[in-house]
């Protein structure tokens, strides 16, 4: 697969209700409780791999574990996420292990040597699809609050509103 994959993380939005959000991959955010939802488009903003995580801990982390929860068999050459992902340490491990090139653009506070150019800043124009992604997801009423306990629950209900907006394309 020659085609850049986009990658984004959305966290789930805490409702009030009166009692405390638990279960498994829940962690802590600043508005309370919550779980990540991780998704690899691809250049047609289509999901690739999905995987869900508690909201502690930061998405640079989590893209490799991301990468090894897709649905091909087929890893993408390129991934374009957002500022979060400007780490050189995620830019050399996934080239050297897997062979994928991380474009991000740098965070304003960088205090090495900038690694990324325009030319190659240009694919983060497209980074609008994986946002679509994430919007398509929302309009599945039980993926916008977590109500499963168990996070294989909903993990299985995240996959399956990824298939319902696969089987739309046909």
């Amino acid at each position: 697969m020659n085609e850049a994959a986009l990658i984004s993380v959305k966290p789930l939005s805490t409702v009030r209700l009166c009692r405390q959000k638990k279960g498994f991959a829940v962690g802590k955010t600043k508005r309370g409780k919550g779980t990540k939802i991780m998704a690899i488009a691809d250049a047609s903003g289509f999901p690739v791999a999905v995987h869900i995580e508690s909201a502690s801990p930061h998405e640079v982390k989590l893209v490799e574990a991301t990468i090894d929860c897709g649905f091909t068999e087929y890893a993408p050459a390129k991934i374009i996420g957002d500022k979060a992902y400007d780490s050189d340490g995620l830019d050399q491990t996934l080239f050297d292990e897997r062979g994928i090139k991380m474009i991000a653009p740098h965070r304003k506070g960088r205090k090495k040597i900038k690694t990324q150019d325009g030319r190659k800043l240009r694919r983060y124009r497209r980074r609008w699809k994986v946002e679509r992604l994430f919007a398509w997801l929302q309009n599945f009423r039980r993926l916008v609050v977590r109500y499963e306990y168990h996070a294989e629950n909903f993990l299985a209900f995240v996959q399956l509103g990824c298939s319902i907006i696969l089987l739309r394309l046909f």
